[in-house]
């Protein structure tokens, strides 16, 4: 017995396609051998874990930048070292180096908070064991560009020595050969030192070759030159060959060394390249997630479907292609509706709305996010039948029809309270009564066996059995009567109508013909789906009338929103007013008080100077009148603008009467981005060229100096640098793949210059063609360290941040 039935399960709900969209997001064959291996679960706790992981994976690129590095399969290279004797080539041992520097930096990654944002994945890091030894031992012997060292062993110093002082006399020689024979004239003026199988020589002409004692090692086309390997240093070259062989003989002896050193860590090399594998499937995983619209649903262990604003992948894809909107679908099956029966016209989206039931379980229980609505609620299923379209079998002797009874022979045998059914067009292929009264007994018998399912029909016997029978619930694909189209919309709770005679009439068929038919089928048939028509049009009717008052409540509640701002904007400004009156008070009360104070003393000093005490009095009154007339202008400003904010305030709260008493929403307060931009820090503004010089910031403005002219920015619409005269970054959008890869050799070379380690390349996303020229030429740059993808807000795919190494 299967899980999953029939065995083509995958390709008839479009799994295969799916698995498909994820392996193009791996980076490295060791993700991709992963989604060989997706299959379904129905564990809980397997399926949970699966699921947040990838969940957290998708967080990481929305918000971080993940360290990717070097995802090579090195398994067949430790599995030829568990021999004794046998050992790692150069280009092995390097491999190894570059995939344990990525995962360090992965495991690095997911320390300190990370372990506490990503716990799952977190967890994945704790099974792998990071061995400095490793990379040390290897570092002894190689360079970051995976060449062997001259000091790896004193040995090959002195070989490599000795072949260099070999090759210096070899070349000493034969520019003095050269010299004398272009003296005697046995060469062409401009002829050059060549190699020929390896051996330096001269190329002489044919005609003097016998001249000139040597070895013949080649001649040319024409035959018209020879290139002969002078008898004066055959010797050296020869000295130079034997240097050679111990010079690989040499390397050979160290790489055994080293293989042995790295022969107990084997198991442990084995699962640091599974787990570099698993995290590109993870990757993979959330990044498909992200094209779909992928999300984590709340995951429950009993059988429920309560998915709200679901939508099929694929049919997402391709409508996004064509700039057209998916119809989402929001269903519920539970313990008391196990089985939906959906009805509706022709081309209406039932089938759609099957396989996007079957696709989304299916793609649940394999671990990958889902594209609807996160608080939805999706159940475990132990077992998915599915029966879609034509299984006709020539070899087998077996009709369409035949074949759906097969299918559904081997649901009622295998089927039970934890299997969720798919059945398309339930009981057509054979004469309608027989193939309907047989669909009804079977709908039963699986209806009594508790198993859950999405069926489609067009029967009517079957909307009638569905209305009456515990467990089974009609639904139905609304159809717009006027403009006589489907709508793709799923709405339970009563059978839809097939609109066989209104679809018939729209598309010409002759009138007479269609009132034959409509009489054919009987008064009582045609009441029926009269009645099922109209009771879709007053619900649809009624459903619009609902819409119509939320939307005007969502109006009412913008509008008290604006008046409880206002009202909150005056509250606030007469609070302002008498705060800065009675700061006013106060000074025009300090100052007066030194005044009077001043001739207070200049009345006691007076003493008996009548005069001067006469004038002192007459001053200290014109103060006290001047302070009452200014107290009094003041007072009466302020209470004319109190006045003001009162009447502008009761308006508001009148308006807030009339519109009702709704409690508005709060906005979160304004916060200050991007705190890093101090005074002295060069910044570009976005979009531009021209660095500036930050000399001045309030909150979110900022002061910049651009050359000459200095201006206030907020800072949103700055970015930070360190380099003035240095950008960055290039723009190849557009560009051929020869200027494309110029462009890219000219930022790293003035990168090199300037001491920048890191630089984005924009080459957008396309048809990624662009961007796979650009990576593959940065695989041969050995100062090029890594690269990646920019982060998914600013940029993702469509960027490529390159880290440059300081050298070795």
């Amino acid at each position: 017995m299967h899980q999953i039935y029939p065995n083509n399960f995958e390709h008839k709900i479009g799994f295969d396609r799916i698995r498909e969209l994820v392996g193009i997001k791996c980076i490295s064959d060791l993700g991709k051998k992963q989604i060989e291996k997706i299959r379904f679960l129905n564990d809980p706790d397997m399926i949970r874990q699966l699921l947040r992981e990838t969940f957290e994976f998708l967080c990481i690129n929305r918000q971080e930048t993940f360290p990717l590095g070097h995802f090579t399969d090195i398994s067949e290279s430790l599995e030829k070292i568990k021999v004794e004797g046998t050992h790692f080539t150069v280009e092995e041992v390097h491999e190894i180096r570059k995939s344990l520097d990525t995962v360090k930096g992965i495991l690095t990654f997911f320390r300190g908070k990370k372990k506490e944002l990503y716990p799952n994945l977190a967890r994945i890091c704790e099974r792998v064991k990071f061995y400095p030894f490793v990379t040390d031992r290897i570092d002894k012997i190689l360079t970051k560009n995976g060449k062997m060292k001259d000091n790896a062993s004193r040995e090959l110093v002195q070989i490599r020595q000795e072949i260099s002082r070999k090759h210096t006399s070899v070349v000493k020689v034969l520019d003095n050969i050269l010299k004398a024979l272009r003296t005697e004239g046995f060469v062409d003026k401009d002829a050059e030192i060549s190699i020929r199988n390896g051996r330096p020589v001269i190329p002489v002409n044919a005609s003097d070759k016998r001249k000139i004692k040597g070895i013949i090692h080649d001649e040319s086309a024409t035959g018209k030159t020879s290139f002969i390997e002078p008898a004066n240093v055959v010797e050296l070259n020869n000295e130079i060959k034997e240097l050679e062989y111990a010079e690989r003989r040499e390397i050979i002896r160290i790489l055994v060394l080293l293989t042995n050193d790295l022969r107990p860590y084997r198991e442990d090399l084995l699962l640091s390249n599974d787990f570099l594998g698993n995290i590109d499937f993870i990757r993979a995983k959330a990044l498909h997630a992200e094209m779909i619209g992928g999300d984590l649903p709340e995951l429950s262990e009993n059988q429920i479907i309560s998915w709200k604003d679901a939508v099929h992948p694929l049919l997402l894809l391709s409508h996004r292609k064509e700039n057209k909107e998916v119809v989402p679908l929001t269903i519920d099956l539970n313990q008391q509706q196990r089985i939906l029966l959906i009805s509706g016209p022709n081309a209406g989206g039932k089938s759609v709305c099957l396989k996007t039931v079957g696709l989304l379980q299916y793609m649940l229980q394999c671990g990958l996010l889902v594209p609807m609505d996160e608080t939805s609620q999706a159940g475990i299923f132990n077992k998915i039948f599915i029966d879609i379209g034509d299984e006709q079998s020539i070899e087998n002797d077996l009709s369409t029809y035949s074949s759906h009874l097969m299918n559904l022979k081997y649901f009622i045998r295998h089927a039970g309270p934890s299997t969720l059914l798919l059945i398309d067009e339930f009981g057509t292929g054979t004469e309608p009564v027989l193939g309907g009264a047989i669909a009804e007994a079977v709908l039963d018998n699986l209806n009594n066996k508790q198993v859950y399912g999405i069926i489609t029909t067009h029967y009517s016997n079957l909307k009638h059995f569905a209305s009456t029978a515990e467990g089974i619930v009609n639904g139905a694909m609304l159809f717009d009567m006027q403009r006589m189209q489907p709508l793709f919309k799923l709405e339970a709770g009563q059978p839809g109508s097939s609109y066989a005679i209104e679809i018939a009439r729209n598309i010409g068929l002759p009138e007479d013909v269609i009132k034959d038919a409509s009489g054919r089928m009987g008064e009582d048939q045609l009441q029926f789906d009269r009645h099922l028509r109209e009771i879709i049009r007053d619900k649809r009717y009624w459903e619009m009338k609902r819409d119509n008052i939320r939307k005007a409540e969502k109006k009412l509640q913008q509008v008290l929103e604006k008046y409880t701002q206002e009202l909150e904007l005056t509250e606030t400004t007469t609070k302002e007013i008498i705060d800065k009156a009675k700061e006013e008070a106060e000074e025009i009360l300090s100052q007066a008080n030194k005044k009077i104070e001043k001739t207070i003393r200049e009345i006691k000093e007076a003493q008996a100077e009548k005069e001067r005490t006469r004038k002192a009095r007459e001053e200290l009154g014109t103060i006290q009148k001047n302070i009452g007339t200014e107290r009094s202008s003041r007072e009466d400003q302020l209470h004319q603008r109190i006045i003001m904010i009162r009447e502008e305030t009761a308006k508001v709260r009148e308006r807030r009467r009339r519109f009702g008493q709704l409690e508005p929403s709060r906005r979160p307060a304004k916060k200050i981005t991007d705190p890093t931009i101090r005074p002295g820090d060069f910044v570009f503004l976005k979009g531009q060229d021209q660095p500036g010089e930050v000399i001045g910031r309030k909150g979110n403005s900022v002061v910049v100096n651009f050359g000459q002219v200095s201006t206030r920015v907020d800072v949103s619409k700055l970015e930070k640098t360190t380099k003035l005269y240095f950008k960055p970054e290039i723009d190849v959008r557009g560009k051929r793949a020869e200027e494309a890869i110029q462009a890219v050799v000219e930022l790293i070379d003035e990168a090199i210059v300037v001491e920048t380690d890191v630089v984005r390349i924009l080459h957008g996303k396309g048809d990624g063609i662009l961007r796979q020229v650009i990576r593959e030429y940065l695989k041969t740059v050995d100062i090029v360290e890594s690269f990646h993808d920019e982060h998914i807000q600013l940029g993702g795919a469509g960027i490529t941040i390159v880290k440059i190494s300081a050298g070795d």
